[in-house]
C-alpha cells in the first residue's frame, strides 16, 4: 500500500511542477529532490508491503517514508488552495488582486520552509533505508514479488483440513468424473475460488482417491505459489515422476537449465498416463511455465489447476472451457455443521447459544477457512455463558490480531492482497469503507476511485474505463463479489467478504489509509487521509486532523434522527477535502460549508431532502461530480456552467406505480448555454424546458456517454436527432416524451452513434426510426407508449447483440409472431399493456438464449405464447395481471390447459384479480410427473423487476 501512495505522490509531484513550477522559485529543486528519492524508494517499497509484518524494523521504516508521502501532499494541496483565484469587478477587484499578492508571498514562504523540512526527513530516511538494504543484503533493483520469500504454508493449509469432511462429497465426485473421463486427449481441469474456501484440500482428495491412484500410475504434486522459481519446481516433479519408477534422478538434473528440465520431463512422460497438479496458480505466466513439459499426447492425461484468478482458470482450460469448476461457498446447513463438529462433542449446539452461533456464521458467509478459525477460539470459551460468546462476535475485527488461529485465516487471505499490484492495493482497500452486509454500487465505486485518484487514463481508454478493468481485475482474482448483474451482464452492486473486509479495515487504519467511525464522539487518528461514518454523530475534532482528510463519506440508516450533521461536520475546516459522500443524511438544505471546499471533486447529496443548489457552487472548479439523485432539486443555477471539470451530472428522482411497476422519472431544468461543460460525460436527466436551443447545446457535449432527457415535444425532434449524430462516444441514451400521447420524431437521424449499447424511448412515434435496426452494438431495448401500427418485431428481430428487450404500449395489432433465426442472444423480454394482442408465437429456431419471459396487462390474451415449448433455455415465466383464463390453462389438472407445454421451465407464474384481490398461481419447478399433483395454493410473492 505504502508504494501506491509514493507512486500517486510521484504524478502528482510532476503535474504540480508543470503547472505551478515557476510559484515556487527557491524551492523547486528541492521539490524535484523528493521526488527523485521517494521515486528510488518504491522498489523497496514494494519488498516491505509484504514483509512489514514480520520485520518491526522495516515496518518503522515503511511508516517513515509513508508519512513524508502524506505531508508533502499536504503541502503541495495547501500551496494550491492558496492560489484559488477571487475575482471580481471594480475597486474591490483591486483590494482583492494586492490582498492575493500578500497571501502569495506568505503562502510560497510557508511551503518553502515546509518542503526544507520534509526534505530533511527524506534525507534521514533515505539513508536508513540504505543501511537496511546493506544490512539484509537487498538489491532494490531486482525487487520483485519473485524475491519475497514464501510463506510457509503448509501449517495455514491444515488450518481447514477438517473442512473436507463437509460439503466436498459433490465437487469431489465431479472432478474424479472429468478426471476419469473416456477423452484420451490431454484435458486440464481447474478449479478456481477466492482464499480459505478449500480447493487445495478438495483436490488432495481427489488426488488420494484410490481409483483415481488406480487410473494414474504416474502423479506429482507441485506447489506453485505466489513466489517460485520455475527450475525448482520441474526438479520436484522430476522427483516425483521418477520416484514411481523407483529410479534414480536423471544425472545432473541438479544443474540443468529452464529448456533442459521441461525437455526432460516432456520426454519421460510422452507415452504415459499421467495426472500432474498444479496447486495454488497465482498468474498465466506460471501455467505457461508448465504448460509445454506435459506433452499433449493421446493416453488420456490429466492436468489439474487450482487457482484464486478466473483468467487462470480460462486460460489453462482454454481448450476444454467446460472443465472449469468454481467452488463456491459452504451452504448455511453445510457451515453449521463444520461449525458444531469443530466446537462440540456431540455436534449439537445447546440452545442458549443457537442465535449467537448463527450470528457468527453470518460474519463467516460460508468460508471454510473462517469457520474453522473462529470456531477454534470459541472452543476454547466457556459453553455455559452466552457472554464470552457475544463478546467474541463483538470483536471479529481486533481477533484477527489477537488469535494465532485467526491471524494464519489472515494471513492466508493476505497473500491475495499482497500479491496486487499497487494500483489495485488501494482500490481494494477502499472496500473497507462501506458498511457490513453494504452492496456497493458499481457506478458510484468507480467515480468514488476516480476522485479519490487512484485511476489514470490509458492511450484510447477513458478513465471509467480503466477503472472498470480494475474492478474486472479484482473480480479475477475472486477479491470481489459480484451480488448483481443486469440482463446484459453488467456488473450491478459487488462486495468483499466479511473476513476479508475486517483485515482491509485493519490495514486501512493501520496504514492511515482510512478509519470507520462507528459511535458516537469518535476522535479520528491524526494523520488518517479519509473517514466513513456509520449512522454515528461525530464530535467536533482537533484542527489538525480535521485539516488532513481528503474524504468523508458517510452512511445512514433510513429512519436517522439526527436533525442536520452539517455543523458537527463541517466544525473542523476540512479544507483539503477532496470526496464529499453525504447520501442518505438528514438534510433538507444545502450545507452553505461545502462551497468552500474549493479542492472538492466529488459530492454526493443523493437521497437527502435537499432541494435546492445555490449559485455559489461556482466555486468548487474541481468537482468531477455532483450526484442529486433521489434528492429533490428540479432546476440548477446558471453558474453550475463554471465547473468546467464536471463529468457526471445526476439530478433526477422517480416515483413508482405500485401496481404498473412504472417508474415515472422527474429531472431538472438546465441552464442555458449547458454545452459549456465539455467534460460531461453522464447527464441526467434533463428536462426539455428549453426547446431548441437546449437540444441543440446537447450537440456540444462530445465526451457524453449517457444522456438522458425528459418532457420531450414533437417539435424537438430535428435539433435532438442533429445533437445525436453529433454525440459518437453515445453509449446510452433515454428520451422520454412529455406525456404518453406526445410524439417523439426521431426519423432524422442519419448516421446513429455506432457504439450505442442502451436506447430507452418513450413516447408516441408515427413509426419505428429505421435506424434503430443499424444498431449493431445495441445490448438494451426499451420502448414505451409507441402506439405502433406495424409489428416492430420486424425491424429488431435481427440485432446481433440484443440481449433485452421491453415492450411497454408500443404495438396495437392483435398477432405477434417471433420468427425462426430472430434475436438469436436476447435472454430478457418483456411485454406490457399490448392490450389488442391476442395471440403470440413463437417459431423453432426464434429466440434459443431466451431465459425470462413477463407478459403483463395484455387482457386480450388467454393462452401462453404458441410454440413456447421451442424456448428450452426459459428459466422464468411470469403472466401478470392477466385474464383469469390464461391462468387457469396453466393448472397441471385443467383441461385443454398448457400446462404440459411450459413444464420445461423451472418458474411458472400467473397472477390475476380475483374478487378484490391478487392471485397468483405458481408452479415452481414443475416436472411432467407433476400432472396429478394436488392443486396449487394461491399465494402472493414480490416481483423482483420492474418497468423502465
Amino acid at each position: 500500500m505504502s508504494e501506491g501512495v509514493v507512486t500517486f505522490l510521484l504524478t502528482k509531484l510532476a503535474d504540480f511542477l508543470v503547472e505551478r513550477g515557476k510559484n515556487l522559485a527557491g524551492v523547486e529543486c528541492e521539490v524535484e529532490y523528493i521526488s527523485d528519492e521517494l521515486e528510488f524508494m518504491t522498489a523497496f517499497l514494494r519488498l516491505g508491503d509484504t514483509m512489514e509484518d514480520s520485520d518491526p524494523v522495516l515496518k518503522c521504516l515503511v511508516k517513515k517514508v509513508r508519512d513524508a508521502a502524506y505531508d508533502t501532499e499536504d503541502a503541495l494541496d495547501n500551496f494550491s488552495l492558496s492560489h484559488v483565484s477571487d475575482r471580481g469587478h471594480g475597486i474591490f477587484s483591486c483590494f482583492r488582486k494586492i490582498s492575493r499578492s500578500i497571501k502569495d508571498r506568505r503562502a510560497r514562504r510557508r511551503i518553502a520552509s515546509k518542503i526544507q523540512s520534509i526534505k530533511s526527513r527524506v534525507i534521514s530516511v533515505s539513508e536508513s533505508h540504505r543501511r537496511y538494504c546493506n544490512k539484509n543484503n537487498i538489491m532494490i533493483q531486482g525487487s520483485s514479488s519473485n524475491s519475497i520469500p514464501r510463506l510457509e504454508c503448509q501449517r495455514d493449509a491444515l488450518l481447514i483440513e477438517e473442512a473436507d469432511l463437509v460439503g466436498i462429497e459433490k465437487p469431489k465426485q465431479q472432478l474424479i468424473e472429468w478426471l476419469l473421463g473416456s477423452k484420451t486427449g490431454r484435458e486440464v481441469i481447474s478449479v478456481v475460488g477466492m482464499g480459505g474456501l478449500g480447493k487445495s484440500t478438495l483436490v488432495k482428495r481427489v488426488y488420494d482417491d484410490s481409483n483415481v491412484k488406480k487410473h494414474f500410475k504416474f502423479r506429482a504434486w507441485v506447489t506453485v505459489s505466489q513466489s517460485f522459481k520455475r527450475e525448482d519446481l520441474l526438479k520436484d516433479m522430476i522427483q516425483q515422476l521418477f520416484r514411481v519408477h523407483r529410479k534414480p534422478d536423471p544425472k545432473g538434473v541438479d544443474s540443468m537449465d529452464y529448456n533442459k528440465l521441461r525437455s526432460v520431463i516432456h520426454e519421460f512422460l510422452q507415452q504415459k498416463k499421467y495426472l500432474i497438479v498444479l496447486d495454488d496458480v497465482w498468474h498465466p505466466s506460471a501455467w505457461h511455465a508448465f504448460q509445454h513439459a506435459l506433452p499433449n499426447t493421446i493416453c488420456g492425461s490429466r492436468i489439474l489447476v487450482t487457482t484464486r484468478n478466473t483468467e487462470v482458470a480460462s486460460t489453462s482450460c482454454m481448450d476444454s472451457p467446460d472443465k472449469v469448476y468454481p467452488l463456491n461457498p459452504l451452504s448455511r446447513e453445510e457451515s453449521r455443521t463444520l461449525f458444531y463438529k469443530k466446537i462440540f462433542q456431540n455436534n449439537t449446539c445447546p440452545p442458549h447459544l443457537k442465535s449467537v452461533s448463527e450470528t457468527i456464521l453470518d460474519r463467516c458467509e460460508g468460508l471454510p477457512l473462517a469457520i474453522v478459525a473462529i470456531s477454534g477460539v470459541l472452543a476454547t470459551k466457556d459453553k455455559s455463558r452466552i457472554d464470552e460468546w457475544e463478546m467474541v462476535h463483538r470483536s471479529l475485527g481486533a481477533g484477527l490480531e489477537e488469535n494465532d488461529m485467526l491471524m494464519s485465516a489472515r494471513k492466508i487471505l493476505s497473500l491475495s492482497y499482497n500479491d496486487l499490484p499497487y494500483y489495485l492495493k488501494s482500490c481494494l482497500l477502499y472496500f473497507s469503507i462501506f458498511p457490513v452486509g453494504n452492496r456497493i454500487k458499481r457506478m458510484t465505486l468507480i467515480r468514488l476511485w476516480i476522485a479519490e485518484g487512484f485511476v489514470r487514463g490509458k492511450q484510447g481508454m477513458t478513465v471509467e474505463e480503466v477503472a472498470q478493468d480494475y474492478l474486472n481485475e479484482l473480480m479475477k482474482r475472486s477479491l470481489v463479489q459480484v451480488v448483481k448483474t443486469t440482463t446484459d451482464g453488467r456488473v450491478k452492486t459487488c462486495r468483499i467478504h466479511d473476513l476479508l473486509r475486517e483485515i482491509m479495515i485493519a490495514m486501512a487504519k493501520d496504514q492511515d489509509f482510512a478509519v470507520i467511525a462507528r459511535e458516537e464522539g469518535i476522535t479520528w487518528p491524526e494523520k488518517v487521509r479519509r473517514v466513513s461514518i456509520h449512522n454515528a454523530m461525530p464530535k467536533k475534532q482537533r484542527r489538525q486532523v480535521a485539516s488532513r482528510l481528503r474524504s468523508l463519506l458517510t452512511f445512514w440508516v433510513a429512519d436517522c434522527n439526527y436533525e442536520s450533521p452539517a455543523r458537527k461536520l463541517f466544525s473542523g475546516r476540512l479544507r483539503l477535502l477532496h470526496v464529499l459522500d453525504l447520501e442518505g443524511a438528514p438534510l433538507k438544505e444545502f450545507p452553505k460549508e461545502i462551497v468552500s471546499l474549493f479542492l472538492l471533486k466529488y459530492l454526493s447529496l443523493r437521497n437527502t431532502k435537499v432541494n435546492f443548489i445555490p449559485s455559489t457552487i461556482s466555486q468548487l472548479k474541481n468537482l468531477e461530480t455532483l450526484d442529486m439523485k433521489r434528492a429533490l432539486v428540479s432546476e440548477l443555477p446558471a453558474e453550475i456552467r463554471k465547473l468546467q471539470k464536471l463529468c457526471y451530472l445526476l439530478v433526477y428522482r422517480f416515483e413508482m406505480d405500485s401496481d404498473d411497476r412504472i417508474s415515472t422519472k422527474y429531472g431538472f431544468k438546465a441552464p442555458g448555454q449547458i454545452g459549456r461543460l465539455q467534460s460531461l460525460q453522464k447527464l441526467c436527466f434533463v428536462e426539455a424546458n428549453q426547446g431548441r436551443n437546449l437540444m441543440f447545446e446537447l450537440g456540444r457535449l462530445k465526451q457524453l456517454r449517457k444522456l438522458g432527457i425528459l418532457k420531450l415535444k414533437k417539435k424537438h425532434g430535428k435539433a435532438l436527432c442533429s445533437s445525436v449524430e453529433r454525440l459518437t462516444n453515445l453509449r446510452a441514451l433515454s428520451a422520454t416524451s412529455i406525456t404518453e400521447n406526445e410524439i417523439i420524431d426521431l426519423d432524422y437521424v442519419a448516421s446513429p452513434p455506432q457504439y450505442l449499447q442502451r436506447l430507452y424511448l418513450g413516447g408516441r412515434m408515427e413509426k419505428l426510426p429505421d435506424w434503430i435496426s443499424s444498431l449493431d452494438s445495441l445490448v438494451r431495448l426499451v420502448l414505451k407508449w409507441s402506439q405502433l401500427n406495424d409489428d416492430p418485431l420486424l425491424s429488431l428481430q435481427h440485432l446481433p447483440n440484443l440481449v433485452h428487450l421491453e415492450l411497454v404500449q408500443v404495438y396495437n395489432g392483435e398477432l405477434l409472431c417471433f420468427q425462426a433465426k430472430g434475436f438469436q442472444r436476447l435472454k430478457f423480454l418483456g411485454l406490457n399493456k399490448l392490450e389488442r394482442l391476442r395471440m403470440i408465437t413463437v417459431e423453432q429456431g426464434a429466440m434459443p438464449c431466451l431465459e425470462k419471459l413477463i407478459v403483463q396487462s395484455c387482457k386480450s390474451l388467454r393462452r401462453v405464447p404458441s410454440g413456447i415449448e421451442h424456448l428450452s433455455t426459459l428459466k422464468v415465466l411470469e403472466f401478470f395481471d392477466m385474464p383469469k383464463e390464461l391462468a387457469m390453462t396453466l393448472h397441471p389438472n385443467g383441461e385443454d390447459g398448457d400446462y404440459l407445454k411450459v413444464a420445461h421451465v423451472p418458474d411458472v407464474y400467473s397472477t390475476f384479480w380475483n374478487n378484490g384481490n391478487w392471485d397468483i398461481f405458481s408452479s415452481l419447478g414443475a416436472k411432467l410427473e407433476d400432472k396429478h399433483s394436488p392443486q396449487l395454493t394461491p399465494r402472493m410473492i414480490k416481483r423482483n423487476y420492474t418497468w423502465k
